[in-house]
């Protein structure tokens, strides 16, 4: 059964390896070409947007794994109608689809943790410098985390393959999906693995230059891409007031659009000066950089009990309901 199964899988399993192959020859050179660097301080400007392209590429494996590889897997036979021989062997319907689960998931898991590993190596130090893998984007492209991305990706899409019986329409759905599910979970359920800590950032007119937006499209005193050294910032107040209370639409767009010519530079120049004399601060919520390695584990556990999930309801589908 294991043998039928690799034997069916030996056209994806050659694409895959290829590819796999090239992109490991590249991210080798790219980390050779990071540790040559004579000025390791400038390493983040220099390599932080192509960290930014590689994490984001790395996370479109698990969509492309569950669409061309978990998706065919039972719509195929379905569609083809090659299903009613095969289940009509001495091999049960659900020792067929669990032998699948497991030798074609292990395969997307260990596509994805090499490249992950690979990635993860080569950003060494670059991330040593910046000290932000913690972000949405990079943390997803670090460490153990990838592997169990690219496991819940092959088994949901298996199991919708399944489910919905035609092969192109559970490729596309399943490529959607999961994309949506990696970009839900960093907003919704990783801030709140652990508690998070919390602390009042005064926001004097250096504190707002390097804020990374000021206002929003709605209006009201905000302030977007406050920075704390070794922390990820998972959530920012408005601008507060020494007393605690919110600063006022009115002078908080005052200083947006009127504020006194003062000549100041920086990235909001006299807007800054102007409210950094208002003696402003921000409550943030934070996670620090030391709670990365428990963060990945966690997230890990997490998918894997997705899949866990995703694997029962599809053992007990093709037992009951497929015909």
């Amino acid at each position: 059964m294991i043998r039928m199964s690799l034997r069916q899988f030996r056209i994806q399993g050659l694409v895959g390896a290829i590819l796999l192959a090239l992109a490991a020859g590249y991210l080798f050179r790219l980390g050779a070409d990071i540790r040559a660097a004579r000025d390791t301080s400038q390493l983040p400007s220099q390599y932080g947007q192509t960290m930014l392209i590689l994490a984001a590429g790395l996370g479109l494996v698990p969509a492309l794994v569950g669409a061309f590889w978990g998706a065919p897997l039972v719509a195929r036979e379905l569609e083809a109608g090659t299903h009613r021989l095969v289940w009509n062997q001495s091999v049960t319907r659900r020792r067929w689809l669990a032998v699948k689960l497991m030798v074609l998931g292990l395969a997307s898991v260990a596509v994805a943790g090499t490249l992950s590993a690979l990635l993860t190596w080569a950003a060494g130090p670059v991330d040593q410098v910046a000290g932000d893998r913690f972000s949405a984007i990079l943390f997803g492209a670090r460490g153990v985390a990838p592997t169990g991305y690219a496991a819940f990706g092959f088994v949901f899409g298996a199991v919708t393959g399944l489910l919905v019986r035609r092969t192109l329409p559970a490729m596309a759905l399943v490529f959607l999906a999961v994309i949506a599910v990696q970009f839900a979970v960093p907003n919704l359920l990783r801030p709140h693995y652990m508690p998070a800590e919390r602390a009042t950032v005064p926001m004097s007119a250096d504190a707002i230059n390097q804020a990374r937006a000021l206002g929003s499209i709605t209006g009201g005193p905000v302030i977007g891409g406050v920075e704390v050294p070794n922390s990820w910032i998972t959530d920012t107040s408005r601008l507060l007031t020494s007393d605690g209370r919110q600063l006022s639409d009115t002078a908080f767009n005052r200083c947006l659009d009127d504020a006194p010519k003062t000549g100041a530079t920086g990235r909001f120049g006299d807007t800054a000066v102007c409210l950094g004399e208002l003696d402003l601060h921000v409550n943030i919520a934070y996670q620090p950089n030391q709670r990365f390695w428990p963060f990945q584990w966690i997230e890990l556990a997490i998918y894997l009990g997705f899949c866990a999930l995703l694997a029962a309801v599809g053992l007990w589908r093709i037992q009951r309901r497929v015909t």
